[in-house]
C-alpha cells in the first residue's frame, strides 16, 4: 500500500481577500506561515509540489530540510480574466455573470476550462503515483492547491462526492491510500483514511463523513 497526504498550501493575502488565485505566484502571508508552524503532519519519504511559490513554501515549513519534486501539472487553475480578482471586483462583469449562471461550468474567459484543469491535474497525480511505484515509495506528501485536491479526490476516491464537497481549508488535507497492484492493473482508486484540519492550536482528525467548512 502507498499512503499519500494531499495537503493544501497555507494562506496567502489573496486567500484572505477571497480572490481567484490560480497562476498568480504569490507567497504565503505571515498569518499563513504562523498557522503552518503549528501543524504536525507525519514524516514522509518523498514530497511532490505544485511549482507555485505558496506550495513550495508550505512544503518547506511542514517538512523542513526535505527536498521536493516539482510537478508542473499539479498547479492551480488558470482563472483567465478573473485571476487575482474577487467577486466584488467582478460585479457587473458580463463574463463573470455568465460563468456564475452556468454554475461554474463555462471555461474561464482567457483561462482554462474545468475539463482542461481536471485532466492536467490528473496527469500530474498519475505521474506521482507512477514514480512512487517505480521507486518503492510507500509514504508521500503532495503539497498542492484546493482545486487540485478536489480534482484528485472526485476522480479517484472510493467515496462519491461532487467536486466542491472535497474543499479543504488552507493547511488542511486528506490522508488516502492506494493499492499499487490494483493501480497497475487499471483499478485506480484511493481509499480515504482521514481529513486533517487545524483549530485552536490542536491538530485533529475528522472522519471522512464530516463536511469540511468552506473558506476563501
Amino acid at each position: 500500500m502507498i499512503k499519500l497526504w494531499l495537503i493544501r498550501h497555507g494562506k496567502t493575502e489573496g486567500n484572505k481577500l477571497a480572490r481567484y488565485i490560480g497562476t498568480t505566484d504569490e507567497p504565503l502571508c505571515q498569518e499563513g506561515i504562523e498557522f503552518l508552524k503549528k501543524m504536525d503532519y507525519p514524516k514522509v519519504q518523498e514530497i511532490y509540489v505544485s511549482p507555485l511559490r505558496r506550495c513550495v513554501q508550505t512544503a518547506e515549513i511542514l517538512f523542513p530540510e526535505k527536498p521536493v519534486h516539482i510537478i508542473e501539472e499539479l498547479a492551480e487553475c488558470d482563472f483567465g480574466e478573473f485571476e487575482n480578482k474577487n467577486y466584488k471586483e467582478l460585479d457587473g462583469n458580463p463574463n463573470y455573470q455568465a460563468w456564475i449562471d452556468s454554475n461554474g461550468t463555462l471555461p474561464f474567459p482567457g483561462g482554462e476550462s474545468r475539463e482542461e484543469f481536471r485532466n492536467r491535474n490528473l496527469r500530474g497525480f498519475e505521474k506521482v503515483v507512477t514514480s512512487c511505484i517505480r521507486s518503492h515509495v510507500t509514504e508521500v506528501a503532495l503539497v498542492v492547491h484546493g482545486g487540485t485536491i478536489m480534482n484528485i479526490m472526485e476522480e479517484y476516491t472510493d467515496i462519491q462526492k461532487q467536486f466542491y464537497e472535497w474543499h479543504v481549508k488552507n493547511g488542511g488535507g486528506y490522508e488516502v491510500e492506494l493499492d499499487e497492484n490494483m493501480w497497475k492493473n487499471g483499478r485506480k482508486q484511493l481509499k480515504l483514511k482521514s481529513s486533517r484540519q487545524k483549530r485552536r492550536k490542536r491538530v485533529f482528525t475528522l472522519r471522512w463523513n464530516m463536511m469540511c467548512g468552506m473558506s476563501t
